[in-house]
């Protein structure tokens, strides 16, 4: 796992940079993006996170599991790529369509 951020749904506004206060979400070394999972909000399909590295937009995840969750599951991962993170590039995942009551869990994969 390369980060993960769980964040209440009420700091989730559109715009907004869902990454921004992970340390993670910079390295100094190249890293690979491999897969992304978007869990809770208050229904499946609520929210909409679009993922970049840098400028280059990777895709628009939803959220595959809804209320409050804990972890996500293999089931919940969506594979891409792999698309390279060059060193000191950002990971960043910027929300589309908010979610409305339950945090949103955002895990990025790769190594």
């Amino acid at each position: 796992m390369l980060m993960q951020t769980y964040e209440a749904a009420a700091t989730l506004t559109v715009g907004v940079d869902a990454m921004r206060n992970e340390r993670k979400r910079t390295s100094s070394r190249l890293r690979w993006l491999t897969g992304i999972a978007v869990v809770g909000g208050n229904a499946i399909n609520e929210a909409a996170v679009d993922v970049y590295i840098e400028d280059f937009y990777v895709a628009r995840f939803r959220n595959t599991a809804a209320g409050v969750v804990g972890v996500t599951i293999p089931d919940d991962m969506v594979a891409v790529g792999p698309h390279a993170i060059p060193p000191g590039a950002a990971i960043s995942a910027i929300i589309q369509t908010a979610p409305t009551v339950s945090p949103l869990i955002i895990r990025v994969e790769g190594n």
